[in-house]
């Protein structure tokens, strides 16, 4: 059931945001199967016991490798996939937390959130970008050289 209530969210999650960026209404549910893919990468590679920051390294990978694929079969820009996608990513939750952290002068605690929102943030960058030069690295091979 767990794994249900997590998909079912995460689609959730993703394409309400789609809608507060004005996707089209045909993408919307695109948007939602990117961001549970995303998800369920990053659930059960944390289930496997696998520290949080590469599985949300993988998971952003998986974001941005399903919206370039998607932006190329329905012919629109990828960040309306991947922006919307990486939404069930964001740590939210902790940055509020390190947030009341400072705020009621914990500041070992909000440090240490602090830190791990940063960390966090940061791997969602790297996952993106690596799937960037990835998938400009498959589309180099594919093009035949000119000369």
């Amino acid at each position: 059931m767990t794994i249900i209530t997590n998909m079912l969210f995460s689609f959730l999650a993703a394409a309400s945001f789609g809608i507060m960026f004005n996707v089209p209404k045909s993408l919307l549910i695109k948007c939602g199967t990117v961001g549970m893919a995303g998800w369920m990468m990053y659930y059960f590679l944390s289930e496997n016991n696998v520290d949080p920051l590469p599985s949300t390294v993988a998971a952003a990978f998986t974001i941005a490798l399903i919206g370039h694929v998607y932006a190329r079969v329905y012919k629109t820009p990828v960040i309306i996939f991947t922006i919307a996608g990486i939404i069930p990513l964001v740590p939210g939750g902790t940055a509020y937390r390190a947030m009341r952290s400072f705020v009621q002068n914990d500041y070992n605690t909000a440090i240490n959130l602090a830190a791990k929102a940063f960390m966090i943030s940061g791997s969602i960058a790297l996952g993106l970008i690596l799937s960037d030069v990835f998938y400009q690295l498959i589309l180099r091979k594919k093009a035949p050289a000119e000369k």
